[in-house]
């Protein structure tokens, strides 16, 4: 059956050659995706299909999960580190640009390009909410946007974009297959893949809610939304992961531990005291009864009043809690009163903090962010920057990578709508394009400024035997590392230098011999 599409998409319907070809290139696998797409099998001799209520269910209970456990201090300071390390506003409160630099496009093509992702990014408010966003992704694993635009001028461009909860959205991919007997020159039957279909379902039974879909929700196109992956998959369930997934385990270990300390703390911490009563050769019975006297004789308790800041003597039942009765027959050592004293290591934590660095170590947040003690991260020379903050940034430099695929596919939806390209153009330029957040300058700065400083040091070392040892071009190349590009727009700065120098040497001997002549 076939299924209307809501939204709008690109390209054109295939002719019946291209479904020829299709047909000539069919394959009994099918296509793997891991982003988290549910597929769905249609045809075949059943004409069945696969109920992907299930997978939502189980990624929804996992999103859920996500949010709950980010509100916990420890996640909630790790994520917090995370975010403010990939999202850097910088002094102009840009946190991204994009670069086209490598794109092999004329300028004014570039300069159109320029203005659309300004366009896209004031549409999404990235300016001011990026740090919003990206927790937002981060936490949940995905994100989704639905584009919006007008469908009687869509040349206008992308007209509003509207946050999709992951919890209401999915994307399914719907696959047709056929029968084919004669396969690689055998006469097996073998099911292959004729047709493989992709959209998005949108589902909202919120009661509350003035927009109601059902439970088989509105099926989108790829092209009006933007789907934005953690880019983690589960190969076992195909399923979509979180960057918080892998410290669910050990925080609720860490939660234990605490609830354990507590309790043991609470439970040891008073001190007691135990009576050791002499009942010398009395029956077991009367013994009981001397023991009951001695306790009702000395059964009192101090309670303090915090509401009228009185201290009363009450008599109740005492707890076991507070004092311990123990009899003693005759020809022992006679009545005694000893302390029981309290627990003697409330003071060590040893475990709580092993779960504690194994949930940052599960985030990828070196343990000398969260831990004030710590001086292993030093704002000085880049040697003392620890492995782990360079673990750290490539960490974040990945993340960074998978969540630019919001600007990327935005874009290309804003550029084939203004009609500035077309989807093969965009085929063949999408690999060029860039975008480049902000860093925290002051690390990177340092740590160019000492890789130069090394450089120069060997260039001293090599100097020497330059043209007797080694060409120029291979200091240039190999000890310096200046890129071909580098190298041309440096000779031409140097050549502007050369005649410059040239012409001030030139004034300043025409200006030396002018004053030796004046002396004369």
């Amino acid at each position: 059956m076939e299924i209307d599409i809501f939204g709008f998409q690109f390209g054109k319907k295939k002719t019946t050659k291209e479904d020829q070809k299709n047909d000539a290139m069919a394959s009994f696998a099918v296509p793997e995706v891991f982003d988290g797409t549910v597929t769905v099998e249609a045809g075949g001799f059943f004409g069945t299909a696969l109920d992907y209520a299930a997978t939502m269910r189980d990624e929804t209970q996992s999103i859920i999960q996500y949010r709950n456990i980010s509100i916990y201090p420890e996640i909630d300071t790790a994520v917090d580190e995370i975010v403010n390390a990939a999202i850097v506003p910088g002094t102009d409160h840009t946190p991204v640009k994009l670069d086209l630099s490598k794109c092999p496009i004329s300028d004014n093509i570039k300069t159109k390009i320029y203005k659309e992702f300004d366009t896209v990014i004031h549409l999404l408010d990235f300016n001011h909410k990026a740090y919003e966003i990206f927790r937002r992704w981060y936490v949940d694993s995905k994100l989704f946007y639905n584009i919006v635009i007008d469908k009687d001028l869509p040349g206008q461009g992308i007209q509003s974009i509207v946050a999709i909860d992951p919890l209401k959205i999915k994307k399914v991919r719907k696959f047709r297959k056929e029968m084919d007997k004669f396969v690689q020159n055998t006469h097996i039957p073998v099911q292959l893949i004729k047709e493989v279909e992709e959209y998005y379902v949108y589902t909202n039974n919120d009661r509350e809610s003035p927009v109601m879909t059902g439970p088989q929700g509105l099926h989108l196109s790829l092209d009006s939304v933007v789907y934005v992956p953690s880019g983690l998959v589960d190969l076992n369930t195909k399923r979509i992961l979180g960057y918080l997934h892998k410290a669910i385990r050990p925080l609720n270990m860490l939660r234990q531990m605490e609830d354990a300390m507590l309790v043991y703390r609470i439970a040891r911490a008073p001190e007691r005291k135990i009576f050791y009563v002499d009942v010398g050769q009395l029956p077991k019975a009367k013994a009981e009864q001397y023991m009951r006297d001695m306790m009702s004789r000395f059964r009192t308790k101090l309670t303090y009043n915090q509401d009228t800041g009185e201290v009363r003597d009450e008599r109740k039942m005492m707890s076991v809690l507070e004092d311990y009765w123990l009899p003693r027959r005759e020809g022992s050592r006679g009545t005694e009163i000893t302390t029981l004293a309290g627990a003697q290591s409330t003071s060590q934590i040893e475990d709580i903090e092993y779960f504690k660095k194994k949930v940052f170590a599960c985030l990828n947040v070196p343990i000398s962010r969260l831990s004030a003690e710590s001086t292993g991260f030093n704002m000085g020379r880049s040697t003392e920057i620890t492995r782990e903050e360079i673990k750290f940034y490539k960490f974040v430099d990945r993340i960074r990578y998978q969540f630019s695929r919001l600007f990327m596919d935005t874009l290309r939806v804003q550029l084939l709508l203004k009609g500035v390209m077309t989807q093969e153009d965009w085929d063949v330029l999408k690999s060029d394009i860039k975008f480049v957040f902000n860093t925290d300058n002051y690390f990177w700065d340092l740590k160019e400024a000492e890789i130069l400083s090394e450089r120069l040091k060997m260039l001293s070392f090599v100097e020497p035997y330059i043209g007797k040892y080694f060409s120029t071009e291979f200091v240039k190349t190999d000890i310096l590392k200046q890129l071909p590009e580098q190298l041309k727009v440096m000779e031409k700065q140097m050549i502007v230098d050369r005649q410059r120098i040239s012409q001030e040497q030139a004034a300043l001997a025409a200006q030396q011999a002018a004053q030796e002549g004046g002396q004369e």
